[in-house]
């Protein structure tokens, strides 16, 4: 198991997070998505390593943009 974090900007509420949430869930091999929406920060648990675009893409098409990607 893999776990990665990120930092999401333009998040506001528990509703930018679901979003956030739903479109990483999205991505193959990704098990657990957690949001913490005051910082900013997006830890996702996988079975595999994540490809920082992809995860980039699915933040984006949340409507949001991924800052800085933490392995």
């Amino acid at each position: 198991m893999t776990r990665s974090s990120y930092t999401v900007t333009g998040m506001a509420c528990g509703h930018c997070a679901a979003f956030v949430t739903e479109e990483i869930e999205g991505i193959a091999g990704v098990t657990a998505v957690t949001v913490d929406v005051e910082t900013g920060r997006v830890s996702v648990t996988s079975d595999k390593e994540l490809d920082t675009a992809e995860v980039g893409a699915a933040v984006e098409e949340a409507g949001y943009g991924l800052a800085v990607a933490d392995e």
